[in-house]
C-alpha cells in the first residue's frame, strides 16, 4: 500500500511540473532598464512566448498604444517617447501597455501588461534670428529681446546671460533680455559705418542649459515703451477643475530694472491665493495656479473672474495686464476611476464566488451519482405470488445485517419490497436523468462564466478602457450570464459563503488577466 501511494505522489508531482512547463506565457526582457525610459531616447526589445509548442505566435498591442510606437507581429517593439509626453512640472510619467500574442494554429491568446516609466528630459532653449536693435545718439536706447525669437520648448523660465567680451562700453543686458545703451559720439559714428554684433546666452531654469545667440546693433532713431510681457500672450484662459495654469511675467522699465518697485495682482475671487505668484528674479515672476475639484460649486457649470496683474515703479507709475479666467466644472477622474475599478472587481468577485459555489455543487452531485450507482448494485428484489396474496422476501442481503430481511404480505396485486441501501434515485422519487441533467447544466454554465469572465477581465484591465461608454453595458451582460435559470433545481444555498476569502490573488487564479490596483 505504501509503495502505491508513493508511485501516485510521484506521478502527481510529475504531472504538475509538466503542466507548469507547458503553460505558455509571454517572456518580458529581464531587468528594469527596458521599461525605464527617457524622452527622446529610443527603446527597443523583443518579446517571446515560452512554455508550449506552437507553430507561431503573432504579437500586437491590445491597449495603450501611443503615436510612434512600432510593434511588429514577431514581437519586436521600438519607440522613442516624444519630448512633449511629460510635462515640465512633472519629473516622470507612467504609461501602461498590454501586449497580446495569438497562436496561429490554435485560438489561444496570451497577454502581458507593461508599465513604462518615462522620465522628463530637459531641452536647451531655442534662439531664432533676432530683429536688429536700432539706436540713436544721446538717448538711452532700450531693446527688449522678443520671447517669440527666444523660446524654450519645455516652457521653462529662461534668463539672458550676456557675453561680456562682445559688449561695447556702456551697454547693459538684464537677465530678462532688456538691453540699454546710450552710445557716445564715437560709438554712434562707428555704428553708421559698420553694424555691431553682441553675443549672449539663453539659459533655462532651473536646469541651467544654455544656447548661444547674436544681436545686430545699427544706428537709427527708435524708442520702446515700458510694459509687462506675459507668456503665453493670451487674455482669456479657459480651463477645467484640477488643471494647472502657468503664466510667466517679464517686467521692463525704461529707467532700468532697478526702478521696478513691486509686482502683484488683484482679483475678486478669494479662492486664488497670493502664494500662486512666485518671484524668480527682480523682473521675472511666475504664476502657477491649480483649481481643485470643489472650486466650482454646484449647480454652477463654470466660474469666470478677472485678475489684474500690475507693476509699480518708484514713482508709482504702473502698467496693468488684465487676464480673464473661466473655470469649468469637471468630473473627479480619480474618484470616477476608483468607482469603475470597484465595479470591475466586484463583478469579477461575483463571478469567482459563483464559480466556487458551482464547483462545490458539482462535487456534491457527482458524489450522489456515484452513490446511486453503487446502491443499485447492492439491491435485489424477489416477487413471489400466492394467489390473492403476494408474499415478498429479501434475497442477497448482507449476512451481517439480518435485521434488513423482512416478509411482507398484501392482498390483491403485486407489492415490491426494497432491500438494502435506498440511495438509488430511481427508488426515492428522482430519476438518475435528473442528476445527469443538473451535472451537465453546471458544467456548461461553468465553462460559459469562465470564458466571459476571462474576456471581461482582459478587456477592462486598464483605467482608460473602463472609462468607455460600453463598460457598464458589459458589466450588465456579464451579470446577466451569472443569473442561473436552474437555481431552484440546483438547490443552491442563498446564504452560502466561500471557504476562501475573495482576495485579489484568489480572483486572479480564476481570471488570469484580472488587474488589481
Amino acid at each position: 500500500m505504501r509503495v502505491k501511494l508513493l508511485i501516485i505522489n510521484i506521478l502527481v508531482l510529475f504531472s504538475t511540473h509538466s503542466f507548469a512547463q507547458d503553460t505558455p506565457k509571454i517572456i518580458l526582457p529581464s531587468g528594469t532598464v527596458w521599461s525605464q525610459l527617457k524622452e527622446g531616447e529610443e527603446v527597443d526589445f523583443d518579446l517571446n512566448v515560452e512554455g508550449k509548442n506552437c507553430g507561431k505566435f503573432r504579437f500586437s498591442i491590445q491597449q495603450g498604444k501611443l503615436d510612434g510606437m512600432a510593434f511588429d507581429s514577431s514581437g519586436k517593439f521600438t519607440w522613442t517617447p516624444p519630448f512633449t509626453l511629460v510635462d515640465r512640472l512633472d519629473s516622470y510619467k507612467f504609461h501602461q501597455v498590454i501586449f497580446e500574442a495569438k497562436c496561429d494554429s490554435t485560438t489561444e491568446t496570451l497577454s502581458a501588461k507593461v508599465e513604462f516609466r518615462i522620465q522628463h528630459v530637459n531641452r536647451s532653449p531655442v534662439v531664432r534670428d533676432l530683429k536688429p536693435f536700432y539706436v540713436q545718439y544721446n538717448t538711452t536706447n532700450i531693446y527688449k529681446i522678443d520671447r517669440y525669437f527666444v523660446i524654450d520648448e519645455d516652457n521653462d523660465p529662461i534668463v539672458i546671460i550676456p557675453s561680456v567680451e562682445s559688449l561695447p562700453e556702456g551697454l547693459k543686458v538684464s537677465s530678462q533680455g532688456e538691453i540699454s545703451w546710450m552710445p557716445s559720439f564715437t560709438q554712434y559714428k562707428q555704428l553708421k559705418e559698420k553694424p555691431l554684433y553682441i553675443e549672449f546666452y539663453v539659459e533655462d531654469q532651473p536646469n541651467k542649459s544654455q544656447t548661444k545667440g547674436k544681436l545686430k546693433i545699427e544706428a537709427t532713431q527708435q524708442d520702446l515703451a515700458p510694459e509687462i510681457v506675459v507668456v503665453p500672450r493670451d487674455n482669456v484662459f479657459k480651463i477645467k477643475e484640477n488643471q494647472t495654469v502657468n503664466l510667466r511675467f517679464y517686467l521692463s522699465d525704461p529707467n532700468g530694472d532697478d526702478d521696478i518697485q513691486d509686482f502683484d495682482f488683484l482679483t475678486d475671487n478669494q479662492q486664488v491665493s497670493k502664494k500662486s505668484l512666485i518671484k524668480n528674479t527682480s523682473n521675472q515672476y511666475e504664476f502657477t495656479w491649480h483649481p481643485s475639484y470643489d472650486f466650482v460649486k454646484d449647480p454652477l457649470d463654470s466660474v469666470a473672474f478677472n485678475i489684474d496683474f500690475f507693476v509699480l515703479d518708484k514713482t508709482k507709475k504702473r502698467d496693468v495686464k488684465t487676464i480673464r479666467f473661466v473655470v469649468k466644472n469637471a468630473i473627479n477622474e480619480a474618484e470616477t476611476d476608483l468607482k469603475l475599478y470597484n465595479l470591475y472587481r466586484g463583478t469579477l468577485q461575483r463571478g469567482w464566488e459563483l464559480l466556487e459555489q458551482m464547483k462545490e455543487k458539482e462535487t456534491e452531485l457527482k458524489k450522489s451519482y456515484n452513490q446511486a450507482k453503487k446502491g443499485k448494485k447492492n439491491r435485489s428484489i424477489l416477487n413471489a405470488s400466492l394467489g390473492a396474496t403476494t408474499s415478498l422476501s429479501s434475497v442477497f442481503v448482507p449476512k451481517t445485517k439480518p435485521d434488513q430481511q423482512r416478509l411482507i404480505s398484501t392482498l390483491g396485486g403485486t407489492t415490491v419490497l426494497t432491500i438494502g441501501t435506498l440511495e438509488a434515485t430511481e427508488v426515492i422519487g428522482r430519476s438518475m436523468k435528473d442528476l445527469i441533467d443538473r451535472l451537465n447544466y453546471i458544467v456548461e454554465k461553468k465553462n460559459e462564466l469562465q470564458s466571459k469572465g476571462d474576456i471581461f477581465s482582459r478587456d477592462y484591465a486598464l483605467k482608460s478602457s473602463r472609462r468607455g461608454t460600453d463598460f457598464v453595458r458589459k458589466v450588465d451582460d456579464f451579470m446577466n450570464a451569472m443569473s442561473l435559470k436552474g437555481l431552484v433545481v440546483l438547490d443552491l444555498d442563498a446564504t452560502w459563503e466561500p471557504k476562501n476569502k475573495p482576495t485579489d490573488a484568489n480572483i486572479k487564479k480564476v481570471f488570469k488577466d484580472f488587474s488589481a490596483e
